[in-house]
């Protein structure tokens, strides 16, 4: 697959988030210099607010023990825990694998055309393994990508039914992330449960100012300054989960509604790009209905 490295070859991640309360970042790199890993990039903040720490540090083997016996995310998890206990954290170590993309899109292309691109160029740290639609509008530029495109069409009567195919295809894909890439279909609340943290939307920072049919064009008519996108996990509260990313382009009189409808395209597509880039390279952390982007 294009850009794909073996976990050997990639660092592992360690993000948390707990308590603030001394000791904790002399903690970590005990743990990981006892271990004979090298720190390769260190980033932390302190959310004085809620009185939380949030840490993500990429770490591989030094060199003597990148020779030696392989260790796992899961066997390093079990030797951390005890630490993460002492601290009370809330941990995830992962090995570097390249996560598993499921996209999701209706008739508009531009943010699968983007997401594609970044793939096959190898800038984008995962890899797109289906595309998934409610028509058959990008079958040709899914399949022209070598990519397998299922249609799973929806009405009010076959919705159930459809998220339930959904559900498999994601399982059957082995997805580590579905990216609603202008996917112009609402999720039911039971869809969003399932796929809690691990879904990514995009859309038109008009919300809710712009709502319904047209919002570029009504943003026009308003005469608006700023065209935007927002990217958000996906929760059962339509287009209000977590922020990941926020895209703005400045816009004047010049602009037609057909060329504000471009630039609000190109704001989804970096927005969205952006989003699912630092997602899978565990650089986003929860904080309640607010992220941590260590960018």
């Amino acid at each position: 697959m294009p850009g794909q490295e073996s976990p050997g070859d990639a660092p592992y991640v360690l993000t948390l988030s707990c308590p603030e309360r001394p000791g904790i970042v002399h903690a970590v790199t005990s743990f990981l210099d006892g271990g004979g890993f090298d720190i390769l990039e260190h980033q932390q903040v302190d959310d004085h607010v809620s009185g939380t720490l949030f840490l993500r540090t990429a770490f591989r083997p030094d060199g003597l023990r990148a020779h030696r016996d392989a260790v796992s995310a899961a066997e390093l998890s079990s030797a951390f825990a005890p630490i993460g206990e002492q601290f009370g954290m809330t941990f995830q170590i992962s090995d570097g694998s390249r996560a598993r993309l499921l996209i999701m899109v209706s008739k508009f292309g531009h943010c699968l055309n983007d997401l594609i691109y970044r793939w096959r160029s190898g800038s984008l740290s995962a890899d797109i393994v289906a595309v998934v639609s409610n028509h058959e509008d990008l079958r040709p530029m899914a399949e022209t990508a070598g990519l397998p495109f299922i249609h799973i069409p929806v009405t009010p009567q076959t919705k159930a039914a459809a998220e339930h195919r959904l559900l498999d295809a994601v399982t059957d894909y082995q997805a580590d992330l579905v990216v609603l890439a202008r996917y112009m279909q609402v999720l039911s609340d039971d869809l969003c449960v399932a796929l809690k943290g691990r879904a990514i939307n995009i859309h038109h920072s008009f919300l809710p100012g712009f709502k319904g049919a047209k919002p570029y064009h009504q943003a026009y008519e308003r005469g608006v300054k700023l065209v935007g996108a927002t990217a958000h996990y996906v929760t059962a509260d339509l287009d209000e989960g977590p922020i990941i990313e926020q895209e703005v382009i400045r816009v004047d009189h010049c602009l037609d509604p057909a060329s504000m409808v471009a630039v609000g395209r190109d704001a989804e597509a970096l927005a969205l790009s952006r989003a699912v880039t630092w997602h899978v390279e565990h650089r986003v952390l929860l904080n309640k209905s607010r992220t941590v982007v260590f960018r």
